[in-house]
């Protein structure tokens, strides 16, 4: 099964997750992993165990108190001996949730779980007979893929003989505050495709986190569902999601920012659904909420470079060709020049990375958008802030590479 990829304006009322990944319309051939196992409990002395509050978790995203994941591609990263790991699910795992996991950096697996334990690394797991360095631990890293769906950790386990290790956090962090266009909708493999994760994961060498969800507007309002704005919900754990809803009604838990490393970059794409008519709202209070949020934002982060991405809303056919449908471009840059002489606030102008075919019937960027994204954003901060590329070859956006190799065609 995958995440879903409901309409925008129904995004409250989610069904069943599919069973398919669906490219241009037609299934994708997909070899998920049947990861189940029966449960491990205390008694069993083939495992060891360790709770969800282990020191050595390295939760990534953002996690409640209940060990449960929120908003868009969360993870968690963990160093290993021995050749097994699995993870029990707590009952607050949505059923069937697709989830990506890999050991190192080598491909992603990809495997439906829902509550009870599923075994991630066996014997068999690709990787796991490689040679490593004795003082570099092998790793699991597993992410969500969805952005309304998620996990809850109950337990993890390794072979009796065996340990979790810790990993150390990178030096640099990556906040992402967005909508579905960061979130991923449409993407094939949703947030996991989205350029908030291509970005993040594309540096390779930084820690980022996907505060983002489809519908939500920035201002404080009632967007698509979203009973709350960015400029509320960004302050809580959870997403606003209908799971959310049911687990916490009104009352989310507040983030804990100074429990987490505080944000070097700050990222914001917003104001896409602001900017539709069905969500009544108007450009003075998409700019208020925007000039009020920025301070607040860096209050939590008064180290971070604020950047604000200027919004595209797809394409237009003007004459015998197209033309990109920009939104809030005066008023994005209107609050940029609020902020310039502070010195930390940021603009960087997307107008001309999409071409049509970069983006897709819903409205959204293909896969193939993202990534063009995320290569200017990354060479943007590359230029601008002098982040250097850590990449050394992990697999970041799963299932795009395709090549041909035949000479006569």
């Amino acid at each position: 099964m995958r995440g879903l990829t409901p309409l925008l304006c129904f995004v409250s009322l989610l069904p069943p997750s599919l069973s398919t990944i669906l490219q241009n319309g037609q299934a994708r051939d997909t070899r998920f992993v049947d990861s189940r196992i029966a449960s491990i409990d205390a008694n069993t002395t083939a495992w060891k165990t360790y709770g969800p509050n282990a020191t050595e978790l390295a939760y990534k995203g953002r996690w409640d108190s209940k060990h449960i994941s929120w908003w868009a591609a969360p993870g968690l990263k963990v160093g290993f001996s021995g050749q097994h790991v699995a993870i029990t699910f707590g009952e607050h795992t949505s059923p069937g949730v697709l989830v990506a996991y890999r050991v190192a950096g080598l491909d992603w697996q990809m495997t439906n779980v829902s509550s009870g334990t599923h075994q991630l690394v066996s014997p068999e797991t690709p990787g796991l007979n490689r040679t490593v360095p004795s003082q570099l631990p092998l790793t699991l890293e597993m992410r969500v893929t969805n952005w309304a769906y998620g996990v809850q950790i109950a337990a993890v386990h390794v072979s009796s003989t065996s340990e979790l290790i810790k990993v150390p956090n990178h030096a640099k962090t990556i906040e992402f505050i967005g909508d579905s266009l960061t979130s991923g909708m449409y993407a094939t493999y949703e947030a996991f495709s989205g350029f908030g994760f291509g970005i993040g994961a594309g540096f390779g060498n930084i820690e980022y986190s996907i505060t983002a969800y489809p519908g939500i507007c920035l201002h404080d309002a009632n967007c698509w569902g979203n009973p709350r704005g960015q400029t509320y919900q960004w302050f809580q754990t959870s997403d606003t999601s209908p799971r959310a809803a049911q687990i916490y009604g009104t009352e989310p838990e507040r983030w804990n920012f100074d429990a987490h490393p505080k944000a070097d970059i700050v990222l914001i794409n917003l104001g896409t659904n602001d900017n539709n008519t069905a969500n009544n709202l108007t450009s003075e209070q998409y700019i208020s909420s925007y000039i009020s949020f920025i301070p607040k934002v860096h209050k939590i982060h008064p180290d971070a470079q604020i950047i604000l991405m200027s919004l595209w809303k797809g394409f237009s056919t003007v004459g015998n060709s197209y033309k990109q449908i920009g939104a809030f471009t005066d008023g994005i840059f209107q609050v940029y020049e609020h902020f310039k002489d502070e010195g930390y606030v940021h603009y960087f102008n997307s107008t001309g990375i999409l071409q049509h075919n970069d983006y897709g019937p819903g409205s959204h960027p293909t896969d193939f958008g993202h990534i063009k994204i995320a290569s200017h954003v990354m060479q943007y901060i590359r230029v601008k802030f002098g982040w250097e590329f850590g990449a050394s070859g992990p697999e970041v956006q799963h299932e795009t590479l395709y090549w041909n190799d035949q000479r006569d065609y």
